[in-house]
């Protein structure tokens, strides 16, 4: 048995994280640093006291109530699972509307639903078969990342899915959503970050209340030792690998030199951690008791 929501006060502001689900997967290497040799990645995960063939891989949405909206940051997988046979080893179902109820909210509660970018395990849970998962809710994409996938121009021939899957749960939101820049505010407290190197127009999230400060970064670091501890190292999944190295290193040392809270979709749940700088990366550091406080 484990923990499937952790809701903490954050200032003025509620937060939970919300396990959508998790998948293990086989092979840390050569998924990350492909460049490198699987000896190299092997010593890496020896030294930190985790498998290099198996690796637990969770997808956790951020939900902030400021006491005005109720935002969602990403929707999980939803039904893809159920949809598309070649994603029942690599995915999990969503669970996302069924935990939100262990929270004490309903679909129908969310007034903004935040898109950080448009890959399977973000859009999964915004529809289901044509109807909106969150009926009363807003929806907000960054404007980059949704003109590249809609335009459909340049995809590379591994997301060429990806894009089928945008033009079906997505492109149908259009006219109910806006479309963000980075360094726009989203709603008083929450503004965007632009992350972009994981997917095209991919935006993280700065959340503040009360002095209190939280980064949502989305898929900027997809592994807790092997992004942060080697950022350089090109990542399989990366739509442009060499800008989203640069992309961690940027963001890792702004979460580490401004000591601020992370809220990481892969990382271990609940998701939650600060950035330390180490010998030749950086690292992890989970949270305790400070958010209970």
């Amino acid at each position: 048995m484990q923990p499937t929501v952790y809701r903490f006060t954050f200032g003025g502001f509620e937060i939970a994280m919300i396990l959508d689900g998790k998948v293990v997967r086989d092979r840390l290497h050569p998924a990350f640093g492909p460049e490198h040799s699987a000896a190299e990645a092997g010593a890496l995960c020896a030294a930190n006291g985790i498998e290099a063939n198996r690796y637990e891989h969770p997808f956790i949405p951020t939900l902030v109530n400021t006491g005005k909206d109720l935002v969602l940051f990403d929707t999980g997988n939803g039904f893809l699972r159920r949809d598309y046979e070649h994603l029942r080893t690599r995915l999990d179902d969503g669970h996302l509307v069924e935990r939100l109820g262990q929270a004490g909210y309903r679909a129908e509660d969310v007034d903004v639903v935040v898109t950080t970018h448009c890959h399977p395990d973000h859009i999964g849970g915004l529809a289901d078969r044509g109807r909106p998962v969150f009926p009363k809710a807003r929806y907000v994409f960054g404007a980059a990342e949704f003109d590249f996938w809609r335009r459909g121009e340049n995809v590379r021939e591994a997301r060429k899915f990806n894009r089928e899957l945008f033009v079906r749960l997505a492109l149908p939101l259009a006219e109910r959503s806006s479309f963000i820049m980075p360094g726009e505010e989203l709603t008083p407290g929450i503004r965007s970050i632009d992350v972009a190197g994981h997917s095209p127009g991919m935006l993280a999230y700065h959340v503040e209340s009360e002095g209190k400060r939280l980064l949502i970064w989305a898929d900027t670091c997809v592994h807790y030792v092997m992004a942060l501890q080697r950022p350089d190292w090109h990542l399989d999944v990366d739509d442009d690998k060499d800008k989203a190295a640069a992309t961690r290193k940027r963001i890792l040392d702004m979460a580490a030199a401004e000591r601020i809270f992370v809220a990481g979709f892969h990382m271990p749940f609940p998701g939650l951690g600060m950035v330390e700088k180490s010998a030749g990366g950086f690292r992890w550091v989970p949270v305790s008791y400070q958010l209970n406080l």
